[in-house]
């Protein structure tokens, strides 16, 4: 991973960053959930990685279980350490990696067949995280807008191609 922030692989953590880990550890605990959690540094945020064997648990289908463990470990860290300045995540894993990964490949793909049959493609319905990749990929094609149009949970990438007016 990339350093943030400007720090090096290998930093200290800070304080924040140490009590956020704890409560991780510890609920894990709670849960009864075998795991190690180590602490990297993105261009985005502070992610911190859970390695475990049970981690369909963790993950849940479609990553619901995950995106509710994010939920509740940043109401956790809010009741610990008050309102937290720090951007964080928590992956199982890899999940959200690799999910990011393969999101990227469907935009992409998707902007090719937008360029090709200049007709706009209708995506999946997805999160806001997932959303946000989509459009964040699909700003490196100068021919090719995208737009999210839906209700949640419904909310899906509209990609079109751009037409000068």
């Amino acid at each position: 991973m990339k350093p943030w922030c400007g720090r090096e692989p290998g930093f200290a953590m800070e304080p924040e960053e140490q009590k956020i880990k704890e409560l991780t550890e510890a609920l894990l605990e709670k849960m009864g959930v075998r795991g190690e959690v180590s602490v990297l540094e993105t261009t985005e945020n502070i992610q911190f990685s859970i390695r475990t064997p049970e981690a369909r648990l963790l993950i849940g289908e479609r990553g619901e279980n995950l995106i509710a463990l994010n939920y509740i470990l940043r109401r956790m860290a809010e009741t610990k350490i008050g309102k937290t300045r720090l951007p964080f995540s928590i992956d199982v894993n890899d999940y959200q990696k690799q999910k990011a990964e393969e999101l990227k490949d469907l935009a992409r793909l998707s902007a090719q067949r937008v360029r090709y049959f200049k007709k706009e493609i209708e995506l999946r319905p997805m999160s806001s995280y997932e959303r946000r990749i989509v459009h964040a990929v699909l700003t490196e094609y100068p021919d090719i807008i995208t737009q999210s149009v839906g209700e949640a949970p419904n909310r899906r990438v509209v990609i079109k191609p751009f037409i000068p007016a």
